[in-house]
Formats: C-alpha cells, structure tokens, sequence
C-alpha cells in the first residue's frame, strides 16, 4: 500500500548562477574601488575652545632604595625646597611621610610615581601605597 506520491518536485537552487552574481560583484567592487578618489576631503569642526597648555608636568616621584629608605623627586612645578633630594642617602617612611602628604595635597593634579628597586621589601612600597590609597591618589608604579 504506497499511499506517498510517485511525482516528487526537487527544490534546489543552481549553485552556478550563485557563483556568477558573487564573481561579478567582487569584480565590480575591486573595479570601484581602484577608480574612486583616494583623498576625499573630510570638513571637521573646529574647536571653539583653547586648551591650556602650559600645565606642566606634575608628578612626585618617591624612590624606594635597595635599603628600604625613601627619596624624593619633585616635579619642576614645585616650588618649595625639596629637602629630600635624590642626592641624599635616603630617609625613613616617618620622615618622608608628612613631607609628601604636604606636597600632593598642595596641587590636586600632582601624580605620585612609586619607582622601587628590585631589592627593596615589599612593605617598604606597601607603606607608600597604603598611604596613597588613604589619601585617595592614583598612584603610578614602576621599577627598575
């Protein structure tokens, strides 16, 4: 009892005229690519406002030394006498520590930049950071 019909339609399409339209757009579009004019002119806005240029460079540097003592590089913004110089031999985290927090809080824009010796402990970097992180700076890190 075959109750299925014996007349079955296929529905596939020709995969070569597929092929053709494809072949022929990618030659269109190369054809169109190499003819259009490379230097298109773009207008942009022009800004209406001027930046301010002369900021300078803000940023604190402390040195951690190989002994775990601490040195300061102030920016050439500053003005005050650094009396922890990169010349000195180092100080200590207590006497560096007000010194610092003095000189930040004084220009809300100042970066403070940890560069630590390889052979310097970690708490002696983790005292500066967790100082920064108290203080609510974004400190930068580097090392040598």
């Amino acid at each position: 009892m075959g109750f299925g019909t014996q007349n079955k339609i296929k529905i596939e399409g020709g995969m070569a005229s597929m092929t053709d339209l494809v072949f022929l757009l990618l030659v269109f579009f190369i054809i169109m690519s190499t003819m259009s004019e490379k230097n298109t002119p773009v207008e942009l806005p022009q800004p209406t406002e001027k930046l301010d240029t002369s900021m300078e460079n803000t940023t604190t540097t402390v040195v951690i030394t190989e002994d775990d003592l601490y040195q300061i590089m102030l920016s050439d913004a500053s003005e005050t006498d650094n009396p922890f110089g990169v010349k000195t031999d180092g100080v200590s985290y207590d006497e560096i520590r007000d010194f610092l927090i003095l000189e930040v809080e004084k220009t809300p824009e100042m970066k403070v930049k940890i560069a630590g010796s390889r052979k310097a402990s970690y708490e002696a970097v983790f005292q500066i950071l967790a100082l920064s992180k108290t203080k609510g700076w974004k400190p930068v890190l580097a090392y040598d």
